[in-house]
């Protein structure tokens, strides 16, 4: 069942009161990068801070992470969703961080009647994978606001994720913080790992992807970003796999007409890695 038999009826009623109608919420897509960012102190954490602080505090939050790649799509429906260490080789401070932030049952169930184009199916074993919690841990570190995951079908096509996305527009006027985690640049074969203080290595062709996609991002055209392994070289090295860049899709399927980006922890790192951040809004 959805909602625990134990769950009383004015429990419910205060749920129901809580996700009504709001003024419209923003959308963000995160550039997350390393882990390492849940218990470092650099620019990018400081920009998540900067951003938690800028906007309204949710209701409830929704992210659609690049870590969670399933066959179907799926919602976390549990009360308290787990801390997931999904990465190896990191100190054990990092595999020490938990973050406990309750889940909502009732935003589970909202996206599973928002989506009419598949059925969303609701999950009690994932919980949050670092694509959520290191960057949420910097954003709310009082792990006070609700959250839900939503996987990505990795069966489907770019296309297919971005009119996905569409679909939960409604939960902009709910209250719900609606964020994409990934990285616009993403190419392990093409990383760097050594760095030297703040001087960030990148490829002259990652910087020039990057710069790209903020003009189409800016430009709204949508139709070159679903199609974007059709153009350039640069644009085709950015993501030779898809599960970093279809949360970006997510969040501007979402952007109306009369919303502007803005963007912030404009950088690349790591040679291939776009830590490129923005907001939707008004």
């Amino acid at each position: 069942p959805l909602f625990s038999s134990a769950m009383k009826l004015n429990e419910l009623e205060k749920i129901t009161r809580n996700f009504s109608e709001t003024e419209k919420m923003p959308v963000l897509f995160l550039g997350h990068g390393s882990p390492m960012n849940a218990i470092e102190e650099n620019e990018f954490v400081k920009g998540f801070r900067a951003i938690g602080k800028d906007i309204v505090k949710p209701k409830a939050i929704l992210v659609i992470s690049a870590h969670w790649e399933t066959k179907g799509t799926f919602v976390t429906a549990m009360q308290q969703p787990k801390t997931i260490h999904d990465f190896g080789g990191f100190p054990k401070a990092l595999f020490d961080v938990q973050y406990a932030a309750p889940g909502s049952e009732w935003l589970a169930k909202e996206v599973h009647d928002s989506v009419l184009s598949t059925s969303v199916m609701l999950d009690n074993e994932w919980g949050l994978d670092h694509g959520s919690w290191s960057i949420l841990k910097q954003m709310y570190p009082d792990a006070n606001v609700p959250v839900v995951q939503m996987s990505l079908d990795y069966t489907k096509d770019a296309l297919y994720h971005y009119n996905l996305g569409k679909e939960l527009q409604s939960l902009r006027k709910k209250g719900v913080l609606i964020i994409g985690s990934g990285n616009m640049v993403h190419n392990f074969q093409y990383a760097k790992f050594e760095q030297q203080g703040e001087v960030y290595f990148a490829h002259e062709w990652a910087i020039a992807a990057n710069l790209t996609f903020k003009k189409l991002i800016e430009a709204n055209d949508f139709n070159a970003l679903i199609d974007y392994q059709k153009y350039s070289k640069e644009l085709q090295l950015s993501a030779p796999t898809p599960e970093h860049y279809l949360p970006m899709l997510y969040t501007l399927s979402l952007r109306e007409k009369d919303e502007k980006i803005t963007f912030f922890n404009d950088q690349v790192i790591m040679g291939a890695f776009s830590m490129t951040s923005f907001k939707i809004s008004k």
